[in-house]
């Protein structure tokens, strides 16, 4: 290994920012970005050497890869970590624009959302996974936070509690529980999990996040995060009696006056719902 890959890997394990899901990702783009500083002729650094040519030799390449703006801008976040952790900051701009790097749209273009019906859970091997499916359906969870997910703790009846160190961003948060199709999938969820969670004794939630990838992948299931678009979109159309853009409904430019007021407090439950501050992010999941 080279003294750059194996300098970041320990960066990496010092520094546990963010949930599993984010370390892990993190650690995986600075193997590939050390790994193309050195295809770049950048041979010999250290993780303290990171400079100006480095970042723009890596941008350069990005672009010529013809790499979405939402992939490269993750790679950059993924290099401010790096330069602050080794107090490098000012190595790189503030602003992406700066590299030439346009705004990324957040506004969905087409619906995201993802279903799993009843056949497509019965192919799933694992019975901890096929629960953790369910709720990431019904309740809009990330897959994190249906895994780690523990119905004693969580269920308060009307409404769920989830534990910051379940969520991304370790922001607690609550979800209405509305539906009796809900109810019936949390008491269901406390004869699985009893006091524990939905990650089973014998296993750590790595372990358990390898044998969810493993079932659903094998069960032919992919872009679950997909569930999430779902529920916010049926969510919307709860709550305002009307499908949202994302889903085929009108444009928020074409509501009147009261339907707008309708629409916003909508999207800031959907948002709050969803683990998120921003009324803007709703346009990832509701289009706009």
């Amino acid at each position: 290994m080279r003294d750059l890959n194996y300098q970041l890997k320990q960066l990496c394990r010092r520094n546990r920012d963010g949930g599993y899901a984010t370390q892990r990702n993190r650690e995986r783009l600075l193997s590939l970005i050390a790994d193309q500083l050195h295809a770049l002729g950048f041979r010999n650094m250290s993780a303290q050497s990171l400079k100006p040519k480095h970042v723009e030799g890596l941008v350069n390449r990005w672009q010529a890869e013809s790499l979405s703006v939402g992939t490269i801008k993750n790679r950059m976040t993924v290099l401010r970590w790096w330069a602050q952790k080794v107090d490098r900051q000012n190595v790189i701009a503030r602003q992406n624009d700066h590299y030439g790097i346009p705004e990324r749209s957040f506004v969905s273009r087409e619906s995201k959302a993802v279903r799993v019906d009843r056949p497509a859970l019965d192919r799933v091997g694992d019975i901890h996974v096929r629960m953790s499916l369910e709720l990431q359906q019904a309740f809009g969870l990330r897959r994190e936070e249906a895994i780690k997910f523990q119905p004693s703790y969580a269920d308060r009846g009307d409404r769920l509690v989830l534990k910051d160190s379940w969520t991304k961003g370790g922001k607690a948060r609550e979800i209405p529980v509305r539906t009796p199709d809900q109810r019936a999938l949390l008491d269901r969820a406390h004869q699985l999990a009893g006091r524990g969670s939905l990650i089973p004794g014998e296993r750590n939630y790595r372990q358990q996040l390898r044998v969810y990838e493993r079932h659903t992948a094998n069960a032919g299931l992919s872009k679950l995060h997909g569930l999430r678009h779902a529920y916010a979109q049926a969510r919307y159309e709860e709550l305002t009696g009307w499908k949202s853009p994302a889903a085929g409904g009108r444009s928020s430019k074409s509501l009147s006056g009261g339907e707008r007021a309708v629409d916003r407090e909508a999207r800031l439950t959907i948002s709050r719902e969803l683990g998120h501050e921003r009324e803007q992010i709703t346009t990832v999941y509701l289009g706009r």
